[in-house]
């Protein structure tokens, strides 16, 4: 069969040629493209003769899918598969695959980390000192320890998530469609989301994106948060009614944000309403992004092919 990489993984091409190697030695062909595409019409080239197409987190449309004929496995090295028309796939079909798991600890220590700069100003601290003989003053903070963190889809990133606040001395609450046991052994409590709301001093979103999920976090929603609480995305920006979110930041109906996703990738246009909100620290979709887990989803996706190929698939999307 042929498989085709058809964008960069962020790692070394040494170790791409390494996790390649099984698959050669089999008698598979295997084709990797190192420079990123967004054209439709060459995504469409670059997937047309392969039996199983390799894709991160390009967008991958209908348009490619639909002209397909020989591609029986679209293999995600992502844990989201939102920016695959599935419903295409599903006509024509294809299965998908994604790297679910690559990303946990990345991600829980992104919001953790987003958590401590909103509660300790430490961007607006470092800005601060960098003013020298303009040094404004010092700015109060606040300790995790003792606060209630809520955690919204106890998933595995929830789940350490979780952990890690715990490790700092929070209390935990949670909202999921299924409770996890491995949550409540920790002294997760799980409750309603209108609950987790209202009695969290830090909520953190960990959804997957979907047709339920999108705008789960209403203006309606938002308003239930404490005056004094604490938002933190690091899932999908439009699961959160971000617009609403910078009008109760900025009237202080909700203290501060942590946000690393939007309804678009950044660059932002000027005019985005979180880029002038208060109290708020923005980071560019890089939850994901460290070393160890670029390595990570890499053997998984490569794990993921050489399963299908030995006719035991992996990580299957249904």
């Amino acid at each position: 069969m042929k498989i085709a990489l058809l964008e960069p993984l962020r790692v070394s091409e040494k170790l791409i040629e390494e996790l390649a190697q099984p698959l050669r030695a089999k008698g598979h062909e295997f084709v990797y493209y190192n420079e990123k595409t967004t054209d439709s019409d060459e995504l469409y080239s670059r997937s047309r003769d392969a039996d199983i197409v390799m894709i991160a987190n390009t967008s991958y449309p209908e348009e490619v899918i639909s002209r397909l004929e020989k591609t029986q496995l679209i293999n995600i090295a992502f844990t989201g598969i939102d920016h695959v028309d599935k419903q295409a796939a599903d006509r024509r079909g294809i299965k998908l695959a994604n790297a679910a798991g690559y990303s946990d600890q990345s991600v829980a220590e992104l919001v953790l980390g987003l958590t401590l700069d909103v509660y300790r100003s430490i961007s607006r601290g470092d800005s601060d000192v960098k003013k020298a003989e303009n040094f404004p003053g010092l700015i109060q903070g606040r300790e995790i320890r003792g606060k209630t963190v809520g955690i919204i889809g106890t998933g595995q990133i929830g789940l350490k998530t979780a952990q890690l606040f715990k490790a700092f001395g929070a209390e935990l609450i949670g909202f999921s469609r299924s409770q996890k046991e491995e949550a409540k052994q920790m002294g997760l409590e799980y409750t309603s989301l209108d609950d987790v709301l209202s009695r969290s001093d830090i909520v953190s979103v960990h959804l997957p994106m979907n047709e339920q999920t999108k705008g789960f976090v209403s203006e309606e929603k938002l308003k239930l948060m404490k005056s004094d609480a604490v938002l933190i995305n690091c899932a999908r920006g439009p699961i959160v009614d971000n617009k609403a979110l910078a009008t109760l930041l900025n009237t202080g109906e909700i203290a501060g944000a942590g946000i690393d996703v939007f309804d678009r990738e950044a660059p932002l246009p000027a005019d985005y309403p979180l880029l002038s909100a208060q109290n708020t620290v923005l980071t560019p979709h890089v939850a994901y992004l460290t070393d160890e887990a670029m390595e990570a989803r890499a053997r998984i996706v490569f794990n993921n092919t050489l399963a299908y190929l030995e006719g035991h698939p992996e990580n299957i999307v249904e």
